[in-house]
C-alpha cells in the first residue's frame, strides 16, 4: 500500500470526494516529502498531487515517489488545486482547518468550483500510533537527549548563565546527530525554576539553585522531549521534599500506565499524589502529550482529557510542582504506551543528583 492510501478511508468517512492537505507533517507521514513548502492533494479514486515551487521540485520527486509531483510556476497553488480536482470530478472536497490560513481560503473559495467542507485535524488519527519505523527514530531521538543530559552535568557550575546551557544542550544534540532542537530549550535556575516555561536568560546560576532543564531534539524528522532537575550544591529540606514528591508520582503513572485507560486517568495518578503531599494548586498544567513529528500531539493526559489511550502510542510523563517565589520541579520522561504498562525511551538517572 502507498502510504497515502491510508488516508482514504477517512476521505470516505467524511463523504468527501478530496481532500487538500496543508498540515506540514501530514503531508510528510503520507509522502515522505520533508520541506514546509508544498500542498497535497488527496482524491477518492487513488490520486495523490503534491504540488511545490522549483526550488523544492526535485527534492519532492525524489522523496515522494508515489505521487504526481507538480510545478506551480506560471500558475499559483488554488488554481492548480482547482485543475486537479476537475480532472478527479470531484465535487465535495475537505481542506484543513487549522492548517489553512483566511487568505488561502479566499483564494481557494476564488478559484476552486466544488464544496469546501472545513474539518478538524483528522489525519492526526493515522499517526497516534507509531509504526516500527518512526519507534525506532523516536528511541533513537530520546537517546540523543539522554547523551546531552550527562555531558550537560559537567558544564553547570556557579556563574553560568541558564542562555550558554540552552545552548550547549543544543550543541551537544546536533553533534550526535539531530537536525536540531524540537523546542527551544527551557534552563530555568533558582527563582526562575517555579515557572514551568521560563526563557532561558542571563541568570547566572548559583550555589543552593534548582537548575530545570526540558530540552528535546529532531532525529530524522520525530522529535524527543525531557526534563531532568537538578540542584546545585545540597539540597535544603523544602526542595528535596518537593522533589521526593515529583519523583513518587511520576513513578506511580509510569507503574501503572497502560493502554485503555483515559488521558484523564493517567493524569490523576500523580496529580492526587501531588496533592494529597500539600502542595494542591502547584501543579497547574497536564501531565502529558504524545510526540512524534510533531512535539505536542494527541493523545493528551490531562484533568480534562476523556480520551482513551491506547497501544502504540507515546506519551510524555511530567508531573511538576512549581512554588511561587521559591522554585519548581519536573521530572519527564517519554514512553510508549503498551497492552500491559510501557516502554521507557529515557534512561536518564532520576534521583535528586546535587552538584557539587
Amino acid at each position: 500500500m502507498k502510504t497515502w492510501e491510508r488516508a482514504l478511508p477517512i476521505l470516505e468517512q467524511q463523504s468527501v470526494d478530496a481532500m487538500i492537505v496543508r498540515d506540514i507533517a501530514n503531508i510528510r507521514y503520507l509522502t515522505g516529502y520533508t520541506n514546509d513548502t508544498g500542498v497535497l492533494v488527496l482524491t477518492k479514486d487513488g490520486g495523490a498531487s503534491l504540488i511545490t515551487d522549483f526550488r523544492f521540485l526535485f527534492q519532492a520527486k525524489a522523496q515522494a515517489k508515489d505521487c504526481d509531483v507538480l510545478d506551480v510556476a506560471g500558475t499559483t497553488y488554488e488554481e492548480l488545486i482547482a485543475k486537479v480536482l476537475t480532472e478527479h470530478g470531484a465535487s465535495r472536497v475537505a481542506f484543513e482547518r487549522e492548517a489553512t490560513q483566511y487568505k488561502d481560503y479566499e483564494a481557494m473559495a476564488k478559484h476552486i468550483e466544488p464544496e469546501l467542507v472545513p474539518v478538524d485535524n483528522i489525519l492526526i488519527e493515522l499517526r497516534k500510533i507509531k509504526t516500527a519505523d518512526e519507534l525506532a527514530k523516536l528511541r533513537r531521538a530520546e537517546s540523543i537527549g539522554d547523551i546531552a543530559f550527562s555531558k550537560i552535568l559537567g558544564d553547570l557550575k556557579p556563574g553560568v548563565t541558564e542562555l550558554e546551557i540552552a545552548a550547549k544542550l543544543t550543541y551537544y544534540m546536533c553533534m550526535e546527530g539531530a537536525t536540531g532542537n524540537s523546542f527551544s530549550p527551557i534552563v530555568a535556575s533558582g527563582v526562575n525554576s517555579s515557572m514551568p516555561h521560563a526563557i532561558p536568560g542571563e541568570r547566572r546560576i548559583q550555589k543552593g539553585d534548582f537548575i530545570t532543564m526540558d530540552f528535546g531534539c529532531v532525529y530524522d524528522g520525530y522529535c524527543s522531549d525531557m526534563t531532568r532537575t537538578v540542584v546545585l550544591g545540597k539540597a535544603d529540606a523544602g526542595q528535596r521534599k518537593i522533589y521526593e514528591t515529583v519523583q513518587r508520582a511520576q513513578q506511580a503513572v509510569l507503574d501503572k500506565i497502560h493502554a485503555g485507560m483515559t488521558g484523564k486517568e493517567i493524569d490523576g495518578i500523580a496529580r492526587t499524589i501531588i496533592n494529597e503531599a500539600g502542595y494542591e494548586g502547584c501543579f497547574g498544567h497536564g501531565l502529558g502529550h504524545s510526540v512524534g513529528l510533531e512535539i505536542h500531539e494527541p493523545p493528551y493526559a490531562n484533568a480534562r482529557s476523556e480520551e482513551v489511550v491506547r497501544a502504540g502510542s507515546m506519551m510524555t510523563v511530567e508531573p511538576g510542582i512549581y512554588v511561587e517565589g521559591f522554585g519548581g520541579v519536573r521530572i519527564e520522561d517519554l514512553v510508549l504506551v503498551t497492552e500491559d504498562g510501557c516502554e521507557n525511551l529515557a534512561s536518564s538517572r532520576k534521583d535528586l543528583i546535587e552538584i557539587d
